[in-house]
């Protein structure tokens, strides 16, 4: 390890344990001092502030932070690049175009794109960041208001990507390009190539040179529409399912009743997580259904399984919810094999414990 790396890795650790202990001022002082002492804005950002990030979401997923843990450190992330915007190692004039950086409507997790948004203004670009959960409607308005160049369009959770399809398709019906990024575009940008994106960038670096590659606006006379990206969805089960989601989250918690009775001694609390865990494996499957990719929903199942497991609660207590899914949605054959691959994948994987229930 060369004294750069090792130095890299100490101020990590040292961030690391600032924000876990809600040390806010403690923080930005460690990251003011890597700039007085020669570190650059970018690397800041992007070497120091994000990895340190990234661990607060692995180790909420270990179950080694709380909620609560997790959402203090992350507004103390937010709140250091808010000060580091303000430095003056930040201060770059404009120089090359104007990008819009927004998250899609309900999407909440706003860091990955406030961090390109800080990259773009230090390499000169004009940004607008727009923040969370951007409703549609609105981004167009502000794009035909502020004449910017391209749209960033950022989403985290797989479950937006219904709406991030209905922006995109918006943006470039006015004839404004889309770069997609985030973890719900797929970690090789396949979900961002299926809605139409024009670009997909997996990182901030990689978005910014995309971004001076130039991004073609698009072909206005194409008449470009959803369906055209989704074919299958002629098929209406996504429409379908997607309508009865609400009566669905309900027969499997009140079917999960009746064949546990146990759960009735469950506190208001475990009920809760209960119909929390159902009403994602829902939400999941109809995402799963809008783009036809079963490797979605399996991800997903096995990730939840592992979740559970961490908290202590037997991963095959999926198990239940899954079944009465399969046996309410028999006649969709598209969700069916959907239910079937996921099935088969928590049938490979590690168990831990008794075949209980629901999670609690």
């Amino acid at each position: 390890m060369n004294a750069r790396t090792a130095e890299a890795r100490s101020l990590r650790d040292q961030l690391w344990e600032a924000v876990t202990s809600r040390d806010e001022y403690g923080a930005a002082g460690i990251v003011f001092r890597a700039l007085d002492n020669g570190m650059d804005a970018e690397t800041a950002l992007l070497d120091l502030i994000a990895p340190v990030q990234t661990k607060v979401g692995t180790e909420w997923a270990a179950n080694r932070l709380s909620v609560a843990q997790e959402h203090a450190a992350s507004a103390i992330t937010e709140r250091v690049i808010a000060a580091l915007a303000h430095h003056p190692a930040h201060r770059t004039p404009p120089s090359l175009g104007h990008i819009t950086v927004a998250c899609v409507d309900q999407e909440w997790h706003s860091l990955p794109a406030r961090l390109l948004a800080e990259v773009l203004t230090l390499r000169g670009w004009r940004v607008d960041f727009l923040g969370a959960q951007v409703p549609t409607q609105h981004l167009i308005a502000h794009l035909h208001n502020s004449g910017a160049d391209t749209v960033a369009l950022s989403s985290s959770l797989p479950t937006r990507l219904p709406t991030a399809h209905a922006a995109i398709t918006a943006c470039q019906a006015i004839g404004v390009p889309v770069l997609a990024g985030g973890a719900a575009f797929g970690h090789d940008g396949r979900y961002a190539r299926l809605l139409g994106a024009n670009a997909w960038a997996p990182d901030a670096r990689a978005a910014a040179r995309r971004l001076a590659d130039g991004i073609p606006a698009p072909d206005l006379a194409s008449g470009h529409q959803q369906i055209d990206d989704l074919p299958h969805l002629a098929d209406q089960e996504y429409t379908l399912v997607a309508r009865t989601q609400h009566q669905l989250i309900k027969t499997v918690l009140t079917q999960l009743e009746d064949r546990f009775p146990a759960m009735a001694a469950h506190t208001a609390h475990q009920r809760e997580r209960t119909a929390e865990d159902i009403a994602h494996i829902v939400e999941f499957l109809t995402v799963s259904l809008y783009t036809d990719d079963g490797d979605l929903f399996t991800t997903f199942i096995t990730w939840t399984a592992d979740i559970l497991t961490a908290r202590h609660v037997p991963a095959r207590s999926l198990d239940p919810a899954l079944d009465i899914l399969a046996t309410e949605l028999k006649d969709f054959p598209r969700t069916t094999r959907l239910l079937d691959q996921a099935r088969f994948a928590l049938d490979r994987a590690p168990t831990t414990g008794p075949h209980h229930g629901a999670s609690a």
